[in-house]
């Protein structure tokens, strides 16, 4: 449920923007909201687990995110569907870490690293067939049924949980959830979001915007404050003392920054500029998910060859490459020609490094710290991708800004109908004429409006590339530190 929906809404976008009117900002509300909640939760959902029952947790976090997807289908507003979907993020972060841990604990040590592989594998299967699965019922029905899709999955799982998993026994003794940092932590990124959002349209020198960031600095520098002096804090400040811990980190941040923001625009270039359908922008992302999915194998192999910081170092590299291409397509051309390359190149970048950088977030401590610096390492990469999509999309506004004001100065179009389409700038691809507006001008606007949004994009991907680059860096820089100093000096 949590990553199908971590996919299938990016397909259904354009939809939602057109049925709501929807300005540019409030379509990446839409994302973020979920990806929010979820991320900053996603430590403490563990802890309270412990704390307070694993089955009892992972049952209130499935029931939530049911019950939040019944919402999001019902819903009448732009504003409903932001609140339910975050929500959603929330049953989302009580439910994915408490699958791990009763998986953990549902087996032996000899087979526990086969069955946390089966749950890698089908999460790569569930985000491959999400977009897929949404884009046909958003085609012939209604996005409404690509929240709905969770239902039978959550009646599924409650019946198999209360009829398999052990109630258990709430550990008493387990550390105090750390709660303060949970609500600093949600609060400082939520705030951070929002100002970032809201300088597309009220500009950086706004007093709300300037409030907004300086309250998220605040509650951040609040959360570091408060993490340092809790006795179990949800995020242990002390494991970034390893270089390679951090380093690994480092790389994930720019890394999954990159993929994030390009993978949130990139659905909106392929149906409101390229015409594609929703099946068709659901299925172009099908050759990255399928060769992680063919490769991992092999992937994973290269770290006994070779080390991991080879592969770290190639893996984001290629992938740079990847991000660069995908800034190459203009408006038209077939897929093969012009998406399927960049994806294919993208998805053997990420291949190669997603095996290591595990392997490395594991071996960075010894086995009763492994589980705490995998969760970090999750949530850094989901936290990446929040912050990505919002300053991506300030660069996105500001591009598309200057180049459609460019062209429609260019072209002899009537007055009013170059106010129309201005006013409707924070709708970015989404922008639409009355139907009284005559053909050739209402085609000139939408050829501008594809060319600028085009632009955009290239900005978009080509600082894709720089973060997979810089993140290629990154691992060459910090990477084997670990053991250099274990080894010490000769």
């Amino acid at each position: 449920m949590v990553f199908i929906d971590g996919t299938v809404v990016n397909v259904a976008l354009p939809a939602l923007q057109r049925e709501f009117g929807a300005t540019a900002a409030q379509v990446q509300w839409i994302v973020e909201s979920y990806a929010l909640f979820l991320a900053s939760l996603l430590l403490v959902g563990g802890s309270a687990g412990d704390r307070f029952g694993r089955r009892r947790i992972f049952t209130l976090g499935v029931t939530l995110f049911g019950s939040a997807s019944v919402w999001c289908a019902s819903v009448d507003s732009i504003g409903q569907l932001l609140a339910a979907r975050a929500m959603q993020g929330i049953g989302g972060a009580l439910l994915v870490p408490g699958s791990l841990a009763l998986i953990s604990a549902s087996f032996p040590e000899d087979v526990r690293g086969k069955a946390i592989g089966t749950w890698s594998g089908w999460t790569a299967i569930t985000a491959a067939l999400g977009p897929v699965i949404g884009g046909i019922l958003i085609e012939h029905w209604s996005w409404r049924y690509a929240f709905l899709l969770n239902i039978p999955f959550a009646a599924i799982v409650l019946v198999l949980s209360f009829r398999f998993i052990p109630a258990g026994e709430r550990n008493r003794t387990a550390a105090r959830t750390d709660w303060a940092g949970a609500g600093l932590a949600s609060g400082g990124l939520g705030a951070l979001v929002f100002g970032l959002i809201e300088t597309s349209s009220s500009g950086w020198n706004d007093r709300h915007v300037i409030g907004t960031l300086l309250l998220a600095v605040i509650m951040l520098t609040g959360f570091i404050v408060v993490e340092s002096r809790h006795p179990s804090p949800m995020l242990p400040l002390h494991l970034f003392r390893s270089p390679d811990f951090s380093g690994a980190n480092l790389l994930t941040l720019l890394l999954y920054a990159a993929l994030g923001g390009s993978l949130y625009f990139l659905p909106l270039n392929l149906i409101q500029v390229q015409g594609y359908s929703a099946v068709a922008a659901g299925s172009a992302l099908l050759p990255f998910i399928l060769t992680m999915f063919a490769l991992s194998r092999w992937a994973g192999g290269l770290v006994d060859r070779y080390g991991a910081k080879r592969p770290l170092v190639v893996g984001p590299a290629v992938a740079s490459i990847g991000f660069s291409l995908l800034a190459v397509p203009g408006v038209g051309g077939s897929y093969w020609l012009t998406f399927f390359p960049a994806v294919l190149v993208l998805g053997f970048g990420m291949t190669v490094c997603v095996a290591p950088l595990t392997t490395t977030v594991m071996n960075a401590f010894d086995t009763d710290l492994a589980g705490v610096a995998s969760g970090i390492n999750n949530a850094v990469s989901r936290i990446a991708a929040v912050l990505s999509i919002a300053v991506f999309g300030v660069v996105m506004s500001i591009a598309f800004r200057h180049a459609f004001a460019k062209a429609v100065a260019e072209m002899q179009v009537t007055p009013s109908v170059v106010q129309q389409a201005m006013a409707q700038e924070n709708r970015l691809a989404a922008i639409e004429l009355p139907e009284t507006t005559a053909a050739a001008e209402k085609e000139a606007i939408r050829a501008a409006v594809a060319n600028s949004f085009v632009h955009g994009f290239r900005w978009v991907m080509l600082l894709s590339a720089c973060l997979a680059l810089a993140s290629s860096i990154s691992a060459w820089l910090l990477i084997g530190r670990n053991t250099a100093q274990a080894n010490g000096p000769r």
